[in-house]
């Protein structure tokens, strides 16, 4: 294998979370009194942190995206959540990646309490010696410091031994500025342009591609 330590991103990696989170953050948009119908729309949403999202695609300042990181909760947590579905092949990749000595590592801007959730949910708590993501107060919600959580509670000392495995720009990007190598994958919601332009290292079209990559 070229890297001992896997570190995946989940919204767009491990699941398909789309309606999960746009009708969260349709539901926080009307709470503001904004409509949005077309849920499509939305999904520029998956990836990045809300509360940055709710200020560069809304123009809110930080009080107001905070509220509705909170009013994106009150749907996301009791019903959200399970509005989402496990890719086609990713239980298979992740008990392989296992079996021959791989690390897997969560690494997410969704919060941890949540991230866990989700994978308790699919049964894939336990492919993981550790998740990592979002802190609930917002003191930690950047992919670079998700990142950083990740190798320091692990123990890594060697960022050669390790690559981050995403779907979106912010992948890629917290990867980089923690000097690690990254995998950008094409079947979640970022595009090739996207991936390549964030300086994504290989690009893996299917989940074979990606388990030839790493294995």
């Amino acid at each position: 294998m070229r890297w001992r330590y896997l570190l995946f991103d989940l919204d767009g990696t491990l699941t398909d979370p789309m309606l999960g989170i746009t009708r969260s953050v349709q539901y926080a948009l009307h709470r503001f009194g904004i409509e949005v119908d077309d849920l499509h729309t939305l999904c520029r949403f998956i990836g990045p942190p809300l509360k940055e999202s709710f200020r560069d695609f809304y123009g809110m300042d930080d009080e107001q995206a905070a509220q509705a990181v909170a009013y994106t909760r009150e749907y996301f947590a009791p019903r959200g959540i399970f509005e989402n579905s496990l890719y086609e092949g990713i239980p298979e990749l992740l008990t392989e990646l296992q079996t021959a000595g791989c690390v897997l590592a969560m690494a997410t801007s969704k919060p941890e309490p949540f991230a866990r959730q989700i994978a308790e949910h699919f049964h894939l708590a336990d492919r993981f010696t550790l998740i990592g993501g979002a802190t609930m107060d917002g003191t930690r919600t950047a992919k670079r410091d998700v990142v950083r959580y990740v190798f320091d509670t692990l123990g890594v000392e060697e960022p050669s031994a390790a690559v981050m495995i995403g779907d979106r720009r912010y992948d890629i990007e917290g990867a980089a500025a923690e000097g690690i190598a990254s995998i950008g994958v094409l079947w979640g919601y970022g595009s090739r342009e996207e991936l390549t332009g964030a300086g994504a290292g290989q690009i893996a079209e299917t989940i074979p591609e990606l388990r030839a990559l790493l294995l």
